[in-house]
């Protein structure tokens, strides 16, 4: 497929693999939640007797915003070190963001079509978070997307969290795809990214509405950066 069908600020790629399987990330790419993360994490970070103001906190917020997408536990040990006020930090964090979901949340502009249209297309369609599944089973519920996608993983379903390949590779397994290059992930965080390439899939799709730049997108080095995940069947189904 010429480059010419993929906007021009893309990552080069000579020819789309066929894809049998689209592994996407929910928040911050097919789903909006007004930032609920960072507010969330305040909320733990005072439980947890971090100060409210100063650089360590201000070194935890940049700390939250640079690890996006990763199993939020993983997060809280990463900045907490001690197991038992990791967990209650990530207790506070579920508490505060389930709270505020229902006025929170909502789609991408074109993410529901997006999803509907590569599945009539064939095309197996599995949502990811780095929220446990209690809490992304909250936001499905909350936007009526409970039976849009094929498939809804978390860490604490499908092993661990990103960057880390296994969200990907649970994915592949449950679809049974005939090959890892047959699989695409799509995300709005250089962790997205990292995790699809380790495993092993062929496309490599960054988008801008979320919380990572496309200068920390690149750092990851995807096959693609689009406008939104509304441009994505232009990519795979062109």
């Amino acid at each position: 497929m010429p480059n010419a069908t993929v906007p021009a600020h893309t990552a080069p790629l000579t020819e789309t693999p066929a894809i049998e399987l689209v592994v996407m990330d929910m928040a911050g790419t097919t789903v909006t939640d007004d930032g609920l993360v960072v507010g969330a994490f305040d909320t733990a970070a005072t439980t947890v007797g971090l100060a409210e103001d100063g650089p360590e906190r201000d070194r935890a917020r940049q700390y939250v915003q640079d690890t996006m997408g990763q199993s939020k536990i993983e997060v809280f040990r990463a900045l907490f070190g001690d197991e038992d006020r990791a967990h209650a930090a990530n207790r506070a964090f579920e508490e505060a963001y389930d709270a505020r979901i229902v006025d929170g949340v909502a789609p991408v502009p074109g993410a529901a079509d997006t999803i509907s249209r590569l599945r009539a297309a064939g095309i197996t369609v599995v949502l990811t978070t780095g929220f446990s599944p209690s809490t992304q089973e909250q936001i499905l519920t909350a936007l009526g997307w409970t039976d849009l996608a094929d498939a809804y993983l978390a860490p604490g379903d499908a092993g661990r969290g990103r960057p880390f390949p296994d969200l990907v590779l649970t994915a592949a397994l449950r679809a049974q795809v005939s090959d890892m290059t047959a699989v695409a992930v799509v995300g709005d965080t250089s962790n997205d990214i990292e995790s699809g390439r380790r495993a092993g899939a062929s496309l490599l799709v960054g988008v801008l509405t979320g919380a990572h730049s496309e200068n920390q997108l690149r750092t990851a080095e995807p096959t693609h950066i689009l406008a939104s995940v509304a441009d994505l069947p232009a990519l795979i189904l062109s």
